[in-house]
C-alpha cells in the first residue's frame, strides 16, 4: 500500500473511531485574507459542559495540547468583519457570535480592518475570547513591529495564538525559522507571556509544511480542510495525521473555499461543507461571515452536527472532482 493510501486510511479510521462517540452539548495577499470566508473529536478530547446550556451553546473541543476549549465553529476575520466602512456591522457580527457561544476568533493584520473591528467588539469581552492572529513578516524585527500593531488594533495586552502565516515555500520556511527570523520573536513573546501558544499556517505545498513541522515544535496549525482537498496537494491525507500524532491543535480553514466549493450539481450547502470538515479530526473550523443570517446558520449546523459516515465523506469528495481546481484555487493562484 502506498504512503498516500496508508495516510488516507489513517484519517478515515480516525473519522470512524470518533463517529461512535457522538458529541455533547483569503486571497492570500489581497487587502484582507479569509482563512477561511472557512471533526469529530479524538478519543481524548473533552467536551466542555456548562451548567446553563442556552439555545446557542456550541460543542467545544480541546485545541490539541493547549488548555483551550474552543467552539467547533470559529469566527474568521474576513468578509464583513474586515471592512473598514462596515465597522458597525462587523462589531454586531462579533458580538452576536460571542453571545451564541463562539469563543474562537481568527484574524490577521493583512485582513483589511479586521483586527480593528474585532478589537472594538471585544474590548470589554476579552475574557470570553480565544484570539488568534498572525505575522506575514518572516523577520524578527518585522514580526515584533507587527505584533505591537496587532495588540493596539485588537485592544488587548496578549494574544492566545500567534501564527507564522503562509509557510508555503522553502524561502518562507528558511527565513522564518532561521537566525534573525520570526520564530525568534515568537519564542521571546511566549517566554514573556505576551502570547500563549505558537502556530503555523499553510495553504499549499504540503511537503514544505511537513518540513516545518519537523524543524519546529509548534503548538497549533491552521490548514485547508474541505471536500476538494483530497484531489490535489492534500493536507487532509498528508498533514492531518502528522498533526494528530504530534497532538497539535488543528484549525481548519477554506471550508467553503470562498464560496467556490458550491455547485448546483456538487456540494450545494454550507451544511454539507461544514459537516465534511467537522467529521475530520480537527478542533475548530474558522469561517468568514458576511451577514448575521450566515452566522446563525453556521452556529445551527455546528450545534446539530453529527459525524458523517465514510461513505458520505467519499460521496462529497467525488462531487467536487469535476471542479477540483476551483475548490483548491488557493493552491494554484496564491
Amino acid at each position: 500500500m502506498s504512503n498516500e493510501m496508508s495516510r488516507r486510511k489513517f484519517v478515515k479510521l480516525g473519522v470512524l473511531a470518533t463517529a461512535g462517540l457522538g458529541i455533547l452539548g483569503c486571497n492570500f495577499l489581497i487587502e484582507f485574507e479569509e482563512d477561511d470566508d472557512e471533526i469529530e473529536p479524538q478519543l481524548n478530547n473533552e467536551i466542555e459542559k456548562e451548567e446553563e446550556q442556552d439555545d446557542y451553546l456550541i460543542p467545544r473541543r480541546k485545541l490539541g495540547r493547549t488548555e483551550m476549549m474552543v467552539s467547533i465553529f470559529g469566527l474568521g476575520g474576513a468578509f464583513t468583519v474586515s471592512r473598514e466602512h462596515k465597522q458597525e456591522e462587523a462589531v454586531n457580527i462579533v458580538n452576536r457570535a460571542l453571545d451564541m457561544g463562539v469563543n474562537y476568533i481568527d484574524t490577521a493584520p493583512t485582513y483589511g480592518s479586521s483586527e480593528r473591528n474585532i478589537g472594538e467588539a471585544i474590548k470589554n469581552r476579552r475574557e470570553e475570547t480565544y484570539l488568534a492572529t498572525k505575522t506575514l513578516d518572516y523577520s524578527y524585527d518585522g514580526t515584533m513591529r507587527r505584533f505591537e500593531e496587532s495588540l493596539q488594533n485588537l485592544q488587548t495586552s496578549y494574544i492566545d495564538l500567534y501564527q507564522l502565516h503562509g509557510i508555503d515555500s522553502r524561502q518562507a520556511l528558511e527565513e522564518s525559522l532561521g537566525k534573525g527570523g520570526a520564530i525568534e520573536a515568537l519564542e521571546e513573546l511566549k517566554k514573556a507571556g505576551d502570547i500563549k501558544f505558537v502556530g503555523i499556517t499553510g495553504h499549499k505545498n504540503y511537503g514544505v509544511f511537513l518540513d516545518a513541522l519537523e524543524e519546529y515544535d509548534f503548538d497549533c496549525a491552521l490548514i485547508p480542510v474541505n471536500a476538494g482537498d483530497v484531489h490535489d496537494d492534500s493536507y487532509i491525507e498528508n498533514v492531518l495525521p502528522v498533526l494528530r500524532d504530534k497532538n497539535m491543535g488543528v484549525i481548519a480553514m477554506k471550508v467553503a473555499a470562498y464560496g467556490r466549493i458550491f455547485r448546483q450539481n456538487g456540494i450545494n450547502s454550507m451544511k454539507q461543507a461544514l459537516e465534511y470538515t467537522l467529521t475530520h479530526p480537527v478542533d475548530t473550523a474558522v469561517i468568514g461571515i458576511s451577514t448575521l443570517d450566515e452566522l446563525e446558520e453556521n452556529v445551527r449546523i455546528a450545534r446539530e452536527f453529527t459525524p458523517l459516515t465514510a461513505e458520505n465523506m467519499t460521496d462529497l469528495e467525488e462531487l467536487t472532482r469535476p471542479y477540483k481546481r476551483e475548490a483548491n484555487f488557493f493552491k494554484y493562484d496564491w
